[in-house]
């Protein structure tokens, strides 16, 4: 046989076939000719009542009842709702080629003004074209009414469930899940959505391909969604948009409006509608079930449309590529405002569930598996999906010199560069630095830029401080970040930072955490800029804080902070040794001798001394020096502000500083004549 060929766009044709004389023997015929001929829904819509006049299938009846569909003939009723006088004519019997919507007056008009002439022999295709259109309103009232119908009344035929049967017959065999589910509730379509990614049949991935596109047309054929999410529908209002006004069968801003309203939630907690559980399954169901397809996400779809067509008109659909194409162009001037809301959207649900993002959980799949990331039992389901937790947890591995396929590399990459680039996709930022954000951040939005001033803010730069919970939000994010690791991924610096990198640093490969450094050992010389020290300062602010953000210390130490810090692994913390004091141990490791007791190994002493150096340039890159020096800095060193000029300052007044302050210095000062004595030594090959 033929294979059948599909399309996602109006104007080629959906299905093509020929059939064999042996498959018209085995009385497979009239299945194949009824899926050629009429789309199928997710799932059977129990007790589902015609849609009312207000495009929600919430309120009251309309004054003029919908025209009903039969799946195979005429019109008729559903669910005992009256057929109109004047389509009385509609339930007569029609000839035996089968019911055709192209044939219907209420569409004929709409038919022949928007889709191509050879589109109108096949229900698929006039669908499909039909609801498609650009501007929802130009579809007539009768024609948006007849639509619904046709596609409620598929929901409910027997035969929907029994053509998935026969065209998937291997396929179901092969997923134990399917094959146990129960028949004749439309169960079992629904399980061959859900795992339509395994499915290797070409007729039964197309058909269930096809069959998604068109449910996700309308929230209320979506399998469950409406008896778990209609009361949270109701209370936020979600089902009173588009009043008489659009086409009743594109709903997508219902979903859209439940994804926005579980967003708030996560973003302003006890001031926002609490979802209800179940809900919020369906809505993180129905995103992910939609990650491959730009499609299925009829809200985005709508709203990105032109800009599809602007930035991604070559992205071939499928695999979640026109996502990421948008993604990649979100900040670009020419995208329009609606669109860039909707992609937001989508990155936030990312954020609270990964598996929304088609491309990273194929990618990254396998390497989930092998490094048991989502295997702790001890956590809760919605934090292990986390985006956040999945990135630290194969960063781990990554830091830990454990192998992490290319593919999911490069989609981590993406994923930490998106999380940099738009505060707004971290709740906790967004919920805990509000203030902040308000006094002094406003306006900054695109490209980093008011991460980088939040870490202005959180160094002091700006003449305040930030909230606890807001400073320990950034430290969060930027260790899921991880921009050590990969300076290019922290577009503001890279960008401050190009010329810097030409001309200092052109010898080290780009990407490589060799740069931040490179860049660190010519802060305050003529090579570098002033918007490029600025940047730089406010990121190591935040890397001196945690000894792992530094993943070329974090290589050379592990082992020794492990042996003599009582350390963890990369994504995990202690409260008996927190990420900022570990470095504190390893440098009072540092220059021990044999009687003293257990000393680094070379590699780590080494990257202690570099991190020694580069922290003498500016005090706040000394977490401990900084905290305990604060009254002294202020009392004895404020007019000092050249490069190491505030250690000197506290140097000198060693006799007049607070114990704390002077315990500090002191041992700083005692260590750093101790590397300048091995330095000498080394020099003249003595050592």
């Amino acid at each position: 046989m033929g294979q059948p060929t599909l399309s996602a766009h109006a104007d080629v044709p959906l299905y093509s076939a020929t059939i064999s004389p042996k498959m018209a023997a085995s009385g497979r015929v009239h299945l194949l000719l009824l899926l050629m001929s009429v789309p199928f829904c997710l799932c059977t819509v129990q007790g589902l009542k015609a849609p009312s006049g207000n495009g929600n299938g919430l309120g009251n009846p309309p004054p003029n009842p919908p025209v009903p569909v039969n799946i195979i003939g005429a019109p008729g009723p559903v669910n005992n709702v009256p057929v109109a006088p004047a389509v009385a004519a509609m339930t007569q019997p029609r000839r035996a080629t089968g019911w055709k919507l192209a044939e219907e007056q209420s569409c004929r008009d709409d038919l022949t003004r928007l889709c191509p002439k050879h589109t109108w022999s096949n229900n698929l295709a006039v669908l499909e074209c039909l609801q498609d259109r650009k501007e929802e309103t130009e579809i007539a009232v009768d024609c948006n009414h007849l639509l619904w119908n046709y596609k409620l009344n598929l929901t409910m035929d027997p035969k929907f469930e029994s053509v998935a049967m026969e065209i998937c017959k291997s396929t179901i065999t092969e997923i134990k899940e399917c094959s146990e589910e129960e028949r004749g509730k439309g169960y079992l379509v629904s399980c061959l959505v859900d795992h339509r990614g395994n499915i290797t049949e070409y007729q039964c991935h197309q058909y269930i391909t096809k069959m998604t596109s068109i449910v996700f047309s309308d929230y209320r054929l979506i399998c469950g969604f409406m008896d778990k999410c209609r009361e949270d529908i109701n209370t936020l209002r979600c089902g009173s948009i588009n009043v008489g006004e659009k086409d009743i069968h594109s709903q997508g801003e219902v979903i859209a409006c439940l994804e926005k309203a579980l967003v708030r939630e996560a973003e302003q907690q006890d001031q926002a509608h609490p979802i209800r559980e179940e809900c919020k399954k369906s809505i993180m169901r129905v995103a992910e079930l939609s990650s491959d397809d730009f499609h299925l996400d009829r809200f985005l779809y709508f709203s990105c449309r032109e800009d599809r067509e602007r930035f991604c008109e070559n992205t071939q659909a499928g695999e979640g590529k026109v996502y990421k194409c948008l993604f990649s162009h979100k900040f670009e001037e020419a995208m329009s405002e609606k669109c860039r809301e909707a992609l937001t959207t989508r990155q936030k649900l990312i954020t609270q569930d990964y598996k929304v993002s088609y491309s990273l959980t194929k990618a990254c799949k396998a390497d989930l598996r092998k490094h048991r990331c989502n295997l702790d039992t001890n956590m809760p389901r919605a934090r292990e999906a986390r985006l956040s937790y999945l990135l630290l947890c194969l960063e781990s591995a990554v830091h830990r010199g454990r192998t992490v396929s290319e593919d999911c590399q490069g989609e981590m990459l993406e994923y930490r560069r998106m999380l940099i680039e738009d505060f707004s996709l971290s709740p906790e930022i967004v919920l805990h630095c509000r203030g902040e954000i308000e006094t002094h951040c406003s306006g900054l939005h695109r490209k980093g830029r008011t991460l980088h001033c939040l870490m202005r803010v959180g160094r002091g730069d700006k003449g305040s401080t930030v909230d606890g919970l807001c400073q320990s939000a950034l430290q969060t994010l930027i260790q899921s970040a991880d921009p050590g690791s990969d300076y290019r991924i922290d577009r503001a610096l890279n960008e401050a930072c190009e010329s810097v990198i030409q001309t200092a640093c052109k010898h080290i490969r780009s990407g490589d955490p060799m740069i931040l450094s490179c860049l660190m050992e010519h802060l305050y010389t003529e090579k570098m800029v002033e918007d490029c020290e600025r940047r730089l300062l406010e990121l190591q602010y935040f890397i001196s804080r945690d000894w792992k953000l530094d993943p070329i210390l974090y290589k050379k130490c592990q082992g020794d902070a492990a042996r003599l810090c009582h350390t963890h692994g990369w994504n995990e913390t202690s409260e008996l040794m927190p990420p900022g004091a570990v470095f504190s141990c390893l440098y009072r490791h540092a220059y021990r001798t044999e009687e003293q007791g257990r000393r680094l190994s070379r590699d780590c002493k080494v990257e202690v001394q570099r991190i020694l150096h580069q922290r003498a340039l500016d005090v706040k890159l000394d977490p401990d020096l900084q905290k305990r020096c604060l009254t002294d800095l202020g009392k004895w060193c404020s007019d000092k502000t050249g490069t190491g000029q505030e250690l000197e300052c506290l140097q000198d007044h060693l006799e007049d500083l607070l114990s704390g302050c002077g315990e500090v210095v002191g041992n700083l000062t005692e260590l750093q004549s101790e590397v300048h004595y091995l330095s000498v030594f080394m020099l003249d090959g003595l050592v």
